[in-house]
């Protein structure tokens, strides 16, 4: 019988994917044969991660990108075509946060800044809609594709403080649901879209709000690991295979769903 989760020969797109995340799901995907493309704005470090994979004898390349511009995304799609002819999956990892979009715990809603909001929202969620509207566009040619969007879980509970992230990312879960009804109604069963919820992560983004310099967790942190089952943060590397599933013919009848991978924290009660 066939691997089911083969994604040999697989070209696979990810936005953000310098960022911590993105650049495991990348090394993991390479090494199961995928030609991993890796879009970011910091090209020292987007070249690192491709010799690094390339050392392992995997297949990638980096372009400088910008999720909010169209001009350039269209650009990184013409170059990822004359490289390789075509596009498998599209990751959409790119996003963050800013402090302007938070609420301090001494502050109140009245302190939201609304620009700092703004841009949060069009990071997050139209640095999603954005890559998606530019690199669908081979995948209805090809009549065959998989979209993941990056959710998080921020989009199943109103937590505190990040009300511009949460609020992107809610937006993002249901983006999902309706781009897998509309492309497959319209460009046939070929085309997947689904999104993955991450629980929480350590990332360059969220380090120094959950841990602090001396690896000892923060108030916040603390309150993370009680209210996650499994006791701790999630590996990196812990994404890799639901990803893989998701871009794979393991997951052929599955779309529109969010994958959560949380270490129990979203079924988490009292």
């Amino acid at each position: 019988m066939a691997n089911l989760f083969d994604v040999t020969g697989k070209v696979v797109v990810i936005t953000g994917g310098t960022g911590v995340l993105g650049k495991a799901i990348a090394s993991h995907l390479a090494e199961e044969g995928a030609s991993v493309v890796i879009l970011g704005r910091k090209a020292e470090v987007g070249n690192e991660i491709v010799e690094e994979i390339r050392k392992k004898g995997g297949e990638a390349m980096f372009l400088v990108t910008d999720v909010l511009n169209r001009k350039i995304l269209e650009q990184n799609l013409a170059d990822i075509l004359k490289a390789y002819g075509r596009v498998d999956a599209l990751l959409n990892a790119a996003g963050g946060n800013m402090p302007g979009a938070t609420i301090a715990p001494t502050g109140t809603f009245f302190d939201l800044n609304i620009e700092d909001f703004q841009k949060v929202l069009d990071l997050n969620l139209t640095g999603t809609v954005l890559p998606t509207q530019v690199f669908l566009a081979p995948m209805v040619a090809q009549k065959q594709g998989c979209i993941v969007n990056f959710s998080s879980m921020a989009a199943f509970r109103p937590m505190t403080r990040v009300a511009g992230y949460a609020a992107a990312k809610a937006g993002i879960s249901n983006f999902t649901r309706f781009m897998s009804t509309e492309v497959a109604t319209k460009f046939g069963p070929g085309i997947r879209v689904n999104a993955i919820a991450p629980g929480f992560f350590l990332t360059e983004q969220n380090r120094a709000l959950l841990t602090h310099p001396d690896g000892t967790y923060t108030d916040r942190g603390q309150s993370v690991i009680r209210q996650t089952p499994f006791g701790r943060f999630g590996c990196a590397e812990e994404l890799c295979g639901t990803i893989q599933y998701l871009i794979s013919d393991a997951s052929s009848f599955v779309t529109g769903t969010v994958a959560v991978v949380d270490g129990g924290f979203e079924s988490f009660a009292m």
